[in-house]
């Protein structure tokens, strides 16, 4: 597996677009709702790219497995922190580890990027709940009544937060 940081969507469109179809119909909370048009994927990735946002992905024999974000805070009192949004990875590369490379890489690079407060919100009783508590990542609360899911239900969201400053060590 080969972890890439994104600069530019060009190349990687129609993957990328196919990606959040294919999770999204599979019942994964990440803004949208199934069935995905694939027109509607595409203008997504073609407007995500912007300052403040990295982009990493996961490619397996050439095929983009999954993909995560970081959004870094620009705001003057915000700039130790980020958040990390749309992890997600492909129903055909499930667990094989590609999600908890792809968190590790991202919050290396949150420390590259001088953040020390991370952030992100999950749909409660997803299973990438056990991932971000196994990274060490911490519950700070939740919200219920968060976001709809494609069958009318309105499921609550729970926020984690993560010190990787603290994770730093010395020689």
């Amino acid at each position: 597996m080969q972890i890439q940081d994104v600069t530019s969507i060009e190349g990687h469109l129609d993957q990328l677009a196919d990606l959040l179809v294919q999770v999204t119909d599979d019942g994964a909370s990440l803004g949208f709702l199934s069935p995905l048009d694939r027109s509607a994927a595409r203008a997504y990735w073609e407007n995500v790219l912007e300052p403040g946002v990295i982009l990493l992905i996961a490619k397996r024999d050439g095929e983009i497995a999954g993909t995560v974000q970081l959004h870094l805070c620009m705001k003057q009192n915000g700039r130790h922190r980020a958040e990390i949004c749309k992890l997600m990875t492909s129903p055909s590369f499930r667990r094989q580890g590609i999600a908890r490379s792809l968190m590790e890489n991202i919050l290396e690079r949150a420390r590259d990027e001088g953040r020390s407060l991370v952030v992100l919100d999950t749909r409660e009783g997803d299973p990438s709940n056990l991932l971000y508590a196994s990274l060490g990542f911490a519950e700070a609360g939740r919200i219920p009544h968060y976001a709809e899911s494609a069958n009318g239900r309105f499921d609550a969201t729970i926020i984690y937060y993560k010190n990787v400053a603290a994770e730093e060590t010395t020689p």
